[in-house]
This record gives structure tokens, sequence and C-alpha cells, in this order.
């Protein structure tokens, strides 16, 4: 019977390891994410904790009959329910990245079952295959290395091209908005100088490898990088050869504390930027960001970027962009005061006066899925914030809404705010509470973060309506809206989440 089981958990781990290794490139590679996604998926419902129950007994059952670590066997080729193999968002990509980690990963699971089966051990074996969420991290960990290195050469290449074009750089970094503010910059420089910024959200190691290696051309001035970090040191690594002439750190919240734990870490990871750059552009709005404005002050240039009041070099008064205490332009509708305050500052640290900045707003670049406004067939507006997962933008989504809802129905969709550690359930309760005093609907999506969204909700005299996924609320949305009212879809979780 023990070489029967091994084949059954051999079976499963296609259908088991296709889930998690989904999760692991969902998850940029991090791990031990694809633990911790497990361990959230198979708590998410009384199925899954039913499922997650069946596994353990199969487990330890096998240590007297191995016909219990059929349990097992059956959990992971089913479960957890929810997670499935193909995908909804995305399928998986089978990058070389993907296969070596597969590989390494059935081979690691592959020797767990050898051992359980000439050693009879069928305990063992059921164990192997529901331990394969941890199986994936370890092959992570032991990959880390060897992924570092194999990137050395396109790291190399690109630093290379990097110093040979004698562009400019110009890093960006933040907990939000450094798409949008990147995009901003790109518009306002590509006025002046031959701008290129790294695409879509190319923000870590290989992403701005790549970039520099497949989009930086002969002629180009200045070269924009957005950066991204999910620890200490990260962004130390990557101006070590992108070595940026300009850096911006636009803004901080609780985005991530999940991993870095507190705000001051994240301040720290973040103000790595700043290091051997010769301007420091800084929105100060938060209280650690204006400490380290000041603390920097001493050693570098330092542009200050507010929309809190005139003490900044670039703020933002009254609607309108004031520069050195003049004001120049009124803010255009629909653009992200903060962002372009700081892309005005970025532009200014590379010489651009602030005529020729105003001579650029006019036609100003709207970002996707960052509050964009449509208007649906059915006559009822739908704002798409569904790239943000942030109190502020949050907040600010939902100001939006009341904008455009007017006198008819007002509809929030969403699934709440990941990554915010110990805070999670608070902003997402204090954003519930917030939203029904003030729309008539509020459609939560998914289970991460129900609870806090339904006890937030209770406050006020929003309708509550539960579905499962994003699908089911838009099919929602679409029966219920009508002309004259408004939708504010915010967030929108990977379907990797439960």
């Amino acid at each position: 019977m023990t070489w029967a089981l091994v084949a059954a958990c051999v079976v499963a781990t296609i259908p088991a390891g296709v889930r998690w290794l989904r999760v692991a490139q969902r998850e940029h590679y991090q791990a031990p994410s694809v633990t911790r996604f497990a361990i959230r998926w198979w708590f998410s419902s009384l199925v899954n904790w039913a499922l997650s129950g069946l596994a353990v007994v199969g487990v330890v059952g096998a240590i007297f009959d191995p016909w219990y670590g059929l349990l097992a066997v059956a959990t992971e080729i089913g479960g957890p329910v929810g997670l499935s193999v193909r995908g909804v968002t995305s399928a998986l990509a089978w990058t070389d990245r993907l296969r070596r980690l597969a590989l390494l990963s059935g081979l690691l699971v592959g020797v767990v079952y050898l051992v359980g089966g000439l050693t009879g051990a069928d305990w063992l074996v059921a164990l192997g295959v529901v331990s394969i969420p941890m199986i994936v991290d370890l092959a992570l960990f032991a990959l880390g290395p060897v992924e570092a290195r194999l990137g050395d050469k396109w790291v190399a290449r690109a630093a290379s091209r990097l110093r040979s074009s004698g562009a400019r750089v110009v890093a960006i970094t933040g907990s939000y908005g450094k798409t949008t503010t990147k995009q901003y910059a790109a518009h306002l420089l590509s006025g002046a100088f031959r701008t290129v910024a790294s695409p879509a959200s190319f923000n870590n190691r290989m992403g701005l490898a790549r970039a520099i290696n497949e989009h930086l051309t002969p002629g180009t001035e200045v070269f924009i990088a957005e950066m991204g970090t999910y620890g200490l040191g990260e962004i130390a690594e990557l101006c070590e050869w992108v070595k940026p002439d300009v850096s911006a750190i636009v803004a901080i919240g609780p985005v991530h504390l999940e991993r870095f734990k507190s705000e001051e870490r994240i301040v720290s990871a973040k103000a790595e930027i700043l290091d051997g750059a010769g301007v420091g552009v800084i929105g100060m709005d938060h209280p650690l960001l204006a400490g380290l404005a000041a603390d920097k002050a001493a050693a570098m240039k330092v542009i200050t970027v507010s929309t809190n009041g005139p003490e900044a070099t670039v703020s933002i008064e009254g609607g309108h962009l004031v520069v050195d205490g003049r004001q120049i332009a009124p803010i255009p509708d629909g653009a992200f005061a903060l962002n372009l305050g700081v892309a005005v500052g970025i532009s200014m640290a590379l010489g651009l006066s602030p005529d020729r900045i105003v001579s650029r707003l006019d036609d100003l670049p709207r970002p996707e899925h960052r509050q964009t406004v449509t208007t649906s067939e059915r006559g009822f507006s739908i704002i798409d914030d569904t790239y943000n997962s942030n109190p502020a933008g949050a907040r600010k989504g939902l100001e939006t809404l009341l904008e455009l809802g007017g006198e008819g129905r007002k509809v929030l969709v969403t699934p709440g705010m990941v990554e915010l550690g110990a805070r999670q359930a608070t902003e997402n309760g204090a954003f519930a509470a917030a939203a029904s005093a003030v729309v008539e609907d509020i459609v939560v999506v998914g289970r991460t973060n129900r609870s806090a969204l339904l006890e937030g909700s209770r406050s006020g005299r929003a309708s509550v309506t539960v579905v499962p996924s994003r699908e089911a609320a838009v099919a929602w949305v679409r029966d219920q809206l009508g002309p004259g009212d408004a939708v504010l879809y915010e967030n929108d979780l990977p379907d990797h989440y439960p």
C-alpha cells in the first residue's frame, strides 16, 4: 500500500504544485509568501477549515493505516476550494525562472516521497503532499542566490548601457504613487529632453535591467526609474548600478506593513534612494518624511513638496500649483496633487523653469485604473480605482464618487486593502465606516477583508451585499444601476487572494 500511496501523492502533486507555483509567481518569488498564502486559504472558509482538518487526520492516521493517507491526497487535489489551478485573473506563465522553481520543488517533494516509500513511513508520504507550499518556499530560498547570479549578466549589461548613454537618471519610490508620479514626470520632461521611463511596474532588479536593455535608445537624455522594495537594502543595491542624479520619495503609508512591521522601517528602506543622489525631491505630507527632508537638507539639495501648506518648495494651495511662494498654474482637473507636485520638483531639479513646466500641464496624462472615470452603456458613471491599495487613495476615491454621484445612487465595490499588517482590519473598517455614511450600497468582494468591511459598514446607512468575486460584483452593478448613478471600484485583488 505504501507505494500505491506514493503514486497517489505524485498525482496530487501536479494540481497542488501548479496552484502554489502560481502563488509564488504572483508574489514575485518572495519566500515565505507561499506558506503565508496557504495558511490564509486553508483557514478562509468553513469548507477549507474542514478540508485542512481532513488533511491532518490523513497524515496522523497514516501512522497507523496507510489508507488514511488518501485523505491528504484528496484534500490536495481538490483544495483549497476557491484557489483554481488555471487562474482567473492570470494564468501561470512558464518562464525559465518558474521552470527552475518547479524542477527543484518537484525534486524536493520527490525525495520526501522516496524516503517515505523506502522506509514504509506512510505518514511521511502524506506529509509531503500536504507540505507542498513549504517545499516551494524552501526551493525559493535555495534558488535565491542562483537567480541573483543568473541575473548578474543582464544587470551588468544594463549598467553599461546606462553609463554609455550619458542619460541623467531620476529614481522614484514611495509606498504609493510611484507609477503616477513617474508618468507625470516623463510627460513634463519630454517637452525638453528625450526621456525614457521604466514601463508598467518594472521596479525591481530584473525589471529595471530589462527596461534599460530593451527600451533605452541612443540619444536618451533622461531615464526615469521606478524603484520598489520589500525590505531594507534592496533600493540601495539598485542605486549601486542605476546611480540616480535626482531621487524622489512620493509618499509613505501603511502599504507593505505586513512585511516591514513599522512605518519607520518603511522610511528607512525608501530613504536609501537618496544616498549618492545630487538632488532629493521629498513629498513631506507625512511627518516622517518631513523629518527626513530636514535631516537630508544638511548634506544635499532637497526640494520639498506639500499639499498641506506653503512651507515647501513646491506646494498645492487652493487647487493651484505654487513654486517658491509664487502661484504659477491651477492643478488640471483629475490630477493627483502630490504626485504632480513631486513631478514638478523633479523637473525643476533637472533645470526646467516653472513657465516651461506650466506649458506641459494642459495635456497631463491620466494613469490607467487610478480613479479613471468612464460612463457605462447604461448611463451610470464608473470610477476605476482598481490599481489602488492604500488608505489615502481609497479616501480620495470616495471623494471622487461623491462628486460624481450627485443625487443618484452611489455604490462602492471593494475587496478592501491588503498588506497593511496589524492595521489592516482597522484601516478597512474605517474606510467602510466612512463609505457607509455617504453611499447607498457597499459591495464586499471576496473573503480577505470581509469581516472588517462588514463590521465597519454597520455604523452607517449603506446596504451591504457580499459577492465571491469581482465578476459577480460587476454583474450586480450592471443589474442595479442606471442613468445618474455612480460606482467606485476601489482596489482589485488578484485571484490568489481568498
